[in-house]
This record gives C-alpha cells, sequence and structure tokens, in this order.
C-alpha cells in the first residue's frame, strides 16, 4: 500500500517498481487496477454513483438508494437491481463474511477486465501484464508441488480466507459510514472525507495486524503520509474536528464489524420489503415459502 501512494522509495521509478513486484508479481492484482479505483475513491469518497469501493452490485448494496439502479459515473453503466441482486441483497448479512473469504477472484477478473480492456488507456500496460504473467507462473507451480488436488484446493481457499481480512478492514471503514450520491462538491472534501470514514481502535502493538487501516481518516486526509506516522497524526486531526465540529468516529474492531452488519441488514430487509415491486423469480419463492 506504501509504494502504492509513493511512500516508500525516494524516487517515483522506484515506487513503480517496488508496487508492480509486490502487487502484480506476488499477488496477481494490478497496481493500475488498484490505483484506478483507488483515486475515484479518494476523490469520492462513499459516494454511491462516484465510488467504485461501494458499487458491489448484484452481491451487496449498504444503502437502499441502489435499489433505483443507479448509473454508475466510475464504470459507466448502470448498477441493476434486478430480482437476483434483490434475493442476494436480501440475505448479504449473512453472506458477507464468506464472500470475503472468496474475495480475491473478483480483484484477479477486475485486474484481467482492465488490462485486456481495448477501449481504456491504461498506464505502464506491458509492465503490468508482465507482473501479471510472474504471478500465474510461479502460484501455480507453487500449488503443483502439493500433492493431492484436495489439498491443493485447500491451499488456495486457505490463502484467501487469510487475505480476507484485509478486505473486509476495507468494508470496515467505510460500510457503515455515512453514504450520498453524486460528486463532491463545492468546498466541503474534508468535511466528505471525516463522514465517509470510520477509524478502528487499537493498541498500538496491533497495528501490525491492520498495516495502517485503523487510521483511515488520517489516511483520506495525508494519503501519501506513511502508515508509520498515521498514528502520531491522529490526535491532531482529532482535535481539527473536534474545532469545527465534525465526526471523528473511531469504534473497536468488534463494534465496527457490528455497525457494518447492521447497515447490511438494514439494506437487507429494504430490499425484502419490495418484494411487491419487483417481479419474482422461482429461486425467491422457494427460499421465502413458509408453512
Amino acid at each position: 500500500m506504501d509504494s502504492s501512494h509513493y511512500q516508500v522509495m525516494a524516487s517515483r521509478g522506484y515506487n513503480k517498481l517496488a508496487r508492480i513486484i509486490t502487487g502484480n508479481c506476488l499477488t496477481g492484482i494490478s497496481i493500475a487496477w488498484w490505483k484506478w479505483t483507488h483515486n475515484a475513491h479518494h476523490i469520492a469518497c462513499n459516494s454511491l454513483n462516484y465510488d467504485p469501493d461501494l458499487q458491489h452490485i448484484p452481491v451487496f448494496a449498504v444503502s437502499s438508494r441502489f435499489f433505483k439502479s443507479l448509473t454508475s459515473c466510475f464504470y459507466g453503466r448502470k448498477l441493476n437491481f434486478d430480482p437476483l441482486a434483490r434475493f442476494l441483497i436480501s440475505y448479504q448479512h449473512w453472506t458477507f463474511y464468506p464472500i470475503m473469504c472468496v474475495a480475491r477472484v473478483n480483484l484477479y477478473l477486475q485486474t484481467l477486465s482492465l488490462l485486456f480492456s481495448p477501449s481504456r488507456q491504461v498506464p505502464d500496460r506491458a509492465l503490468n501484464i508482465m507482473g501479471i504473467l510472474v504471478f500465474w507462473s510461479w502460484f501455480p507451480l507453487l500449488l503443483s508441488y502439493l500433492p493431492n488436488w484436495p489439498e491443493r484446493f485447500m491451499f488456495v481457499l486457505a490463502s484467501f480466507a487469510v487475505t480476507s481480512i484485509q478486505h473486509i478492514q476495507f468494508c470496515l471503514n467505510h460500510f457503515s459510514a455515512n453514504v450520498y450520491v453524486g460528486p463532491p462538491s463545492g468546498n466541503d472534501w474534508f468535511e466528505k472525507q471525516t463522514s465517509g470514514t470510520l477509524d478502528i481502535a487499537c493498541s498500538s502493538w496491533m497495528d501490525w495486524f491492520f498495516g495502517g487501516l485503523q487510521f483511515q481518516l488520517e489516511h483520506h486526509l495525508f494519503p501519501r503520509l506513511p502508515r508509520c506516522q498515521l498514528r502520531k497524526v491522529s490526535p491532531v486531526v482529532k482535535e481539527l474536528c473536534k474545532k469545527h465540529n465534525l465526526p471523528y468516529r473511531c469504534l473497536s474492531f468488534w463494534d465496527t464489524n457490528m455497525s457494518t452488519i447492521r447497515t447490511l441488514r438494514t439494506a437487507a430487509l429494504q430490499a425484502r420489503d419490495l418484494s411487491n415491486l419487483v417481479p419474482k423469480n422461482l429461486l425467491w419463492e422457494a427460499v421465502n415459502t413458509h408453512g
């Protein structure tokens, strides 16, 4: 993360090399894709139709406003709230953690979709593709040394489950924060960052676990500040928010999980209430049959 924010090396070139190695070569996730989505997330934090980090239809919806089939200004397409989306979202507070355990598959697909898209301009496309090829060379080779397919499957599943901790943390930072429709306007950029982010309270000896993501507001205000410095600026940000009557929400890891699940459950129940407004399908009828 730090190399992608130009925080590790002394020059942009060395930072680019570091992020290609740590991102593309070691994880299989294109840094070009990451920068494309992450820059938009920072600019329009928690905008339902501009922030791609909230646009997970048909699997998740953090607000009932998605039920109006919003048009994504980032992807340039309509986020259709169809019967399949209604069914999946209706149980999203139950499926959240299981889906997070395999969420990395979606990042692989997003990476390939961007890098091999003929209609998009991708900076350093060839370099990013080379890095992805490195990953898809060594990772299958590593799996081939395991004795059988069940063990290979369990190894891949376990590796995805470990990385799900990071995916969950991204969601905890934003899913239950304030959302809005439209681009950030006027001079309220600072306010949008404070209202759209949640910090996670933890002791300094747990910083290794959260990797700086626990200071999400501080990171949004100072995106190029190295993660090891975020704890130091946290008291300053708190005082600044207090001075200007802006929200500074910092919850425990447990409470942020509970807050996220409550947000997902609220939207799930609202999706179920639309059962008379959206055409039903056989799967919906089967799961929701009573008596």
